[in-house]
């Protein structure tokens, strides 16, 4: 049975959990929390791919006390020996009486088979609870895990009436400062960043996180089909980047490899970079959440071929007019039944600009 008190110490162990936001890409973020006799005896969260699970960082400062107690994992523990040993195993051992669980793991070494090991060894265990604020702490790795792709997360910043720069591309900056550091929490909880050559060209970003305290960057991925950005470009200026090219020249290629950057082709036959096979070559890097800063035919191209899960909007309270530049690049559209539907899940204000988060309605 539920308990009001099992909703509260499943809230506490999702807080324990964010702080891993940022640092345990490819792996999930998880919280645990384990309480005997209505106090709270051990918690913890898993903080980095390699370090100790929640549940064991839990177990190890519940010490005794976990003997006889309730477990709250926000995640499903681990079937499987990866990095760490399974931490199934290792919540029976410690004589832990009663599991609260989130979610599954989407994870094919595990998926039911950690619930199962602790229900054979006679825990009592509960599952769904506070499921859903789980699954969004960790959107990317479930998509990847079930999907096969990473989660798609568009950035874009505009005014009122939708347009991202002037006719000429000028556009820093339309939203303001408290908006721009908003960003970079986003950014941050990427394990990586994509961008366009035009982009590039126009503003030279580093699209480093620079706002947030991390010692974790995400990888840098800019699609450029020709390799027409030049190797001064200030992208290039540390490592961590990728560029993905539709079969451009030798000549092009190795200035680029000459100062360490990873460079490969992803052609679609037509020119152009083969986006689908971007995003499982991504998948392959194990990379969960991919944050896009692009501008409009990158953005555009994505969302038309049903690869943007997400729309990340802030707009400035300001308005640039008919001849300034849009936010997507798409098909006139003959019939409103073609249009892109959106679910907005959040709005707020951000500084003096309203950011939106929107989810897109897969046709």
């Amino acid at each position: 049975m539920i308990s009001a008190a099992d909703h509260e110490c499943m809230a506490r162990a999702l807080r324990l959990a964010e702080r891993g936001l940022y640092t345990t890409a490819p792996n999930p973020r998880v919280g645990c929390v384990i309480v005997r006799d209505g106090a709270v005896v051990g918690e913890g969260w898993h903080q980095r791919a390699g370090g100790p699970h929640a549940e064991i960082a839990a177990l190890q400062a519940a010490g005794d006390a976990a003997r006889g107690a309730t477990l709250y994992a926000t995640l499903e523990p681990c079937h499987h020996h990866g990095r760490t040993p399974p931490c199934d195993e290792a919540v029976v051992a410690a004589g832990v009486r009663r599991a609260v669980i989130a979610m599954r793991d989407p994870d094919a070494r595990t998926a039911g088979a950690g619930i199962a090991r602790l229900q054979q060894a006679g825990l009592e265990v509960e599952t769904g609870v506070l499921e859903n604020e789980a699954r969004e702490l960790n959107v990317g790795f479930v998509a990847r895990l079930t999907h096969g792709r990473p989660w798609v997360r568009v950035k874009l910043a505009a005014s009122l009436d939708g347009k991202t720069a002037l006719a000429d591309g000028t556009s820093r900056w339309i939203t303001g400062q408290a908006a721009r550091r908003d960003g970079h929490h986003w950014r941050a909880r990427a394990c990586a960043v994509l961008t366009g050559s035009g982009t590039v060209r126009a503003d030279d970003p580093w699209l480093t996180v620079r706002e947030v305290g991390t010692a974790r960057q995400p990888l840098r991925v800019m699609v450029d089909s020709a390799l027409a950005v030049p190797p001064t470009a200030r992208i290039f200026e540390s490592g961590g980047v990728l560029v993905v090219h539709a079969g451009a020249a030798r000549a092009k290629i190795e200035p680029l490899r000459a100062k360490g950057i990873e460079v490969i082709a992803l052609p679609d036959g037509r020119g152009r970079v083969d986006l689908p096979a971007l995003l499982r070559e991504l998948v392959r890097r194990e990379v969960n959440e991919l944050h896009v800063e692009a501008g409009a035919t990158l953005s555009g191209a994505l969302l038309q071929a049903g690869l943007a899960d997400e729309l990340l909007l802030y707009f400035a309270p300001c308005v640039l007019g008919a001849g300034a530049r849009g936010m997507f690049e798409l098909p006139l559209l003959s019939d409103l039944g073609a249009r892109h539907n959106l679910r907005i899940r959040d709005m707020r204000m951000v500084g003096s600009d309203l950011r939106m988060l929107a989810r897109l309605e897969q046709r």
